[in-house]
């Protein structure tokens, strides 16, 4: 293509920013005189400049341009609609399509630094770049030129996983509609890919202003909890070796400690409390409670009488030795098939079965790991690998994960969920609460720095703007230093984000009380999401907004930070 007809003149640009104005902010209308719309931003609200569509193995499928707005070749059909808020892209297709490429030609020459989000969980990983031309940044990335921040991305709830890469020269959105590792089978249907919307940043407003902004606009109806969320966690202490008795312990202590409002804590019980982990089946099922914990129903009861909301962990997509093998998952037979139905009925049974035993908080889990064979660091520009089959072709994987939550959210009615290890562009909506990163540690100082900070650092714009962010549990025990686990502590809590706390209870000492009952109080009551000052210039924040003031922390003791591993 020549330079002549890829270029975007100056005019383009005013006439893209004018038309965008009004409906390129959430907070409002933004006024064309308080933007520099020709600095580095490239409007998608219009048909991209080349569309490519690949079949198994990567094999281009050659398409033709027929009017305006579509593209057509070998049985496949892309339709782009444009309207005054967003970009549809959808694809009709007989063939066997497993990924299409939308390009945008556009200059930025001027970006400085690119921030891309994650596929589900955040792996100590995000972080603002210079340009990397074939960085895979999921679901939308921010754009910044030194005094602005524009925003890129698909709406929540698409219907194909979604990446974007960024260069000098334009921006390319990557669709991925397999099923399983297969292409879609769609059939007569047609399939509506993702709404492509962008965001100019203005004159004076922050990258994470900006961040926060445009988190909004790609999420319309969000699903927030009424009150902030908070309360105890028992992974991160007990690690599956838990009990009724140990647990009961620690949500006495929280109990004691939480204001006396209307807003009480939660307690969640992790992973241990099934006859699976009992038995040496972590992870697995009978879903009922093992001979350390008994009749969960009572247990529910007594968590209530000791002033906390009882919660319940549950990993939906493993069988039970009477699992016919037809709902096993061909990819791998640990594992249930979500396209049979017969799975959606098994998964919404046990969550019938949590509310009727008295819990108020469910935390599923593992559901991309058990689905696509991948955790989200492994991905980068696939989500899993090629050659398998889903029982039903007929369906996209972020169609199927999206049917999966679906079913979970109906079954759990009004009781709260969290979503652990679920992708975040498809869980919005379903899941009040998010788990935005990898695990914290109540046994390694260095994770909690990795895995806790970078990603509330990185994710806090989505807190209340996608869901309610729980950036992992902050862990108080004797393996980490208290010094370090106190400031952690500080800043989750001040924060506004979700809080669970886990407590070995042997250690607990007065300084420990006085720390916690203050972050508490904190923590129960709605406050300004924190936000990363020094976010630009590291994956690690230390400078911090909260509560209107700054903070600085040490994140680093006296040794620094731990190279091998975790």
């Amino acid at each position: 293509m020549s330079n002549k007809n890829n270029k975007t003149s100056r005019r383009d640009l005013l006439k893209s920013a004018a038309s965008i104005a009004a409906v390129a902010s959430p907070l409002g209308a933004i006024a064309v005189s308080t933007m520099e719309p020709t600095r580095s931003f490239v409007s998608l609200a219009r048909v991209p400049d080349l569309v490519r569509t690949f079949g198994p193995g990567n094999d281009e499928i050659h398409l033709q341009k027929v009017g305006e707005t579509r593209w057509e070749g070998a049985g496949v059909h892309i339709e782009i609609d444009v309207s005054s808020d967003r970009t549809r892209l959808l694809l009709r297709s007989e063939g066997k399509v497993s990924r299409l490429q939308f390009r945008w030609q556009g200059n930025l020459k001027s970006v400085t630094r690119y921030l891309g989000d994650h596929w589900e969980r955040s792996y100590a990983d995000l972080e603002w770049r210079g340009e990397v031309p074939g960085r895979t940044m999921p679901w939308y990335f921010m754009a910044f030129d030194g005094k602005l921040t524009h925003g890129y991305g698909v709406r929540t709830g698409p219907k194909a996983f979604c990446f974007w890469n960024a260069d000098a020269e334009g921006i390319s959105l990557w669709a991925d509609v397999r099923s399983g590792g297969v292409p879609v089978e769609l059939g007569d249907r047609t399939l509506e890919i993702a709404d492509v919307v962008c965001r100019p940043g203005s004159t004076g407003e922050s990258p994470f202003k900006a961040t926060q902004a445009f988190c909004r606009q790609m999420c319309l109806n969000p699903r927030l909890p009424a009150m902030p969320v908070y309360g105890t966690n028992d992974w991160n202490y007990a690690y599956g070796n838990n009990s009724a008795e140990l647990i009961s312990s620690v949500s006495g202590l929280i109990s004691e400690l939480s204001p006396s409002t209307d807003n009480r804590p939660y307690s969640v019980i992790d992973e241990g409390w099934a006859e699976g982990p009992y038995n040496n089946r972590f992870g697995h099922g009978p879903w009922f409670g093992n001979p350390r914990f008994g009749d969960m129903g009572a247990f529910a009861t007594k968590l209530k009488g000791q002033g906390v909301h009882p919660g319940i962990w549950f990993r939906p997509l493993t069988p039970l030795a009477d699992t016919p093998s037809s709902s096993l998952l061909s990819r791998d037979h640990k594992y249930l098939d979500p396209t049979v139905l017969d799975v959606h009925e098994h998964v919404a049974k046990h969550i019938h079965r949590f509310i009727e035993w008295g819990y108020e908080m469910i935390k599923h889990d593992f559901t991309t790991w058990d689905l696509l064979g991948l955790w989200g660091f492994e991905m980068g520009a696939s989500p899993t690998r090629d050659g398998w089959r889903l029982h039903d072709s007929r369906k996209t994987n972020a169609e199927v994960l999206t049917e999966l939550y679906r079913t979970i959210r109906q079954a759990a009615g009004d009781v709260k969920l969290i979503g652990c290890n679920t992708v975040s562009h498809l869980a919005t909506g379903f899941h009040e609460i998010q788990r935005t990163g990898d695990d914290t540690s109540g046994r390694s100082w260095n994770r909690n720095r990795r895995m806790g900070v970078n990603t509330l650092g990185f994710r806090a714009p989505q807190h209340r703007t996608f869901y309610e962010l729980d950036p992992d549990i902050v862990s108080i025990t004797k393996a980490v230093p208290w010094n370090l686990v106190e400031q952690w502590l500080r800043l989750v809590s001040e924060s506004g984000t979700a809080l669970f706390i886990a407590i070995e209870p042997t250690f607990i000492e007065p300084k420990h009380r006085v720390a916690l009952k203050r972050a508490l109080e904190i923590a129960a009551k709605p406050q300004t999401v924190g936000e990363p000052l020094d976010w630009m210039d590291t994956d690690c924040p230390r400078r911090w907004k909260l509560l209107g003031k700054k903070v600085e922390f040490d994140w680093m003791g006296e040794s620094g930070s731990w190279p091998f591993g975790d």
